[in-house]
């Protein structure tokens, strides 16, 4: 029998506690990190001079940001559950040491478990929308949580269709903070904003790069997962790229991802910002441990291998969102 403590840890492992913490850890620095310094220093025009909108603020209340990021953590969590109900046999075969359900926690239990996450976050995400009065923003909630189902139902055994969605959700929570923070900041804003001739582009445009980055390393990283699960998804039929287009195939696909991200990286760097301290941050954080990336793909041979480079992917993605942090100092120097 599992003492109380070790259920408890079984359950956080169950949802992916550590991965729902960074969830909320994007969403935070999204918010404070970029959208509050964008718009507290967002430029404008009036009468032919090049200026600073002036008093532009964060509208959305502290709770009902918070309610956003528990919907989204919740709904997320969700989904991990129901991807493990669906993937005990699968996962019996590639990982048969971290199985959860059908052995530490009952089917039936998990399942229950996953609709009460659903219901709580899709109800969350709902009430906000009606919150701030913008209801139809409510139907993400819906779409998302109908997506997770779906993908583990039957995306998830298609050809790429599973990757590409996985990648887009990830990329999205980022963007859940714009999504939600801009409608209000326009209702508020918009006589202001047309006074001085200025846009939200910057805000989206930067929020956007970062859910670009998101998108195309989880890409990488859910294909590297499935070079990992090779034995298992070619035992059950399922239709991932390396059963469909070979492991040398699929390498080589992996990358082009990163080599695609990296050159963005660099790309916004010349282009765009040019400073000292983000050369050096991109350069020790990012650059190089991609560069290593390929090396180890290229070398990879074992799911081992494969493993280990999905957890190199991960703290890249982990180091990416932590440059939003350089970012705030940045943009928080140009306004003093």
């Amino acid at each position: 029998m599992h003492s109380t403590g070790n259920k408890i840890l079984i359950w956080l492992r169950l949802v992916r506690m550590p991965n729902l913490l960074m969830v909320m850890f994007t969403m935070i620095l999204v918010r404070y990190g970029l959208v509050q310094p964008l718009i507290a220093h967002l430029p404008g025009t009036i009468q032919g001079s090049h200026r600073v909108v002036p008093g532009l603020e964060l509208v959305m209340a502290d709770w009902q940001f918070a309610l956003l990021v528990v919907s989204t953590m919740l709904i997320t969590a969700a989904g991990y559950v129901i991807n493990d109900y669906f993937d005990t046999r699968t996962d019996l075969i590639n990982r048969p040491h971290r199985v959860i359900v059908g052995n530490e926690v009952p089917r039936r239990s998990a399942m229950a478990l996953h609709i009460v996450l659903n219901v709580l976050g899709v109800g969350a995400g709902v009430g906000l929308a009606w919150a701030i009065h913008f209801p139809f923003l409510g139907f993400i909630f819906f779409l998302v949580a109908g997506l997770l189902w779906f993908y583990s139902t039957t995306y998830k055994r298609q050809f790429l269709i599973g990757n590409l969605l996985v990648a887009f959700l990830t990329g999205l929570v980022p963007f859940m903070v714009v999504l939600f923070e801009v409608p209000l900041l326009n209702r508020i804003y918009s006589d202001i904003m047309v006074q001085y001739h200025a846009s939200w582009s910057p805000v989206l445009i930067w929020v956007g790069a970062f859910s670009v980055f998101a998108f195309l390393l989880t890409l990488a990283r859910e294909i590297i997962k499935d070079m990992e699960d090779l034995e298992g998804d070619m035992s059950f039929g399922r239709s991932s790229l390396p059963v469909v287009l070979g492991m040398d195939i699929t390498r080589v696909i992996v990358i082009v991802l990163i080599v695609l991200t990296l050159f963005l990286i660099v790309y916004v760097w010349l282009r765009f910002l040019g400073d000292t301290p983000t050369m050096v941050y991109i350069s020790a954080l990012l650059i190089l441990p991609m560069i290593w990336l390929v090396i180890k793909m290229i070398r990879a041979r074992k799911p081992a291998d494969y493993h280990a480079a999905s957890l190199l992917t991960k703290w890249i993605m982990f180091a990416g969102v932590m440059f939003i942090v350089l970012v705030r100092y940045l943009l928080t120097a140009m306004i003093q």
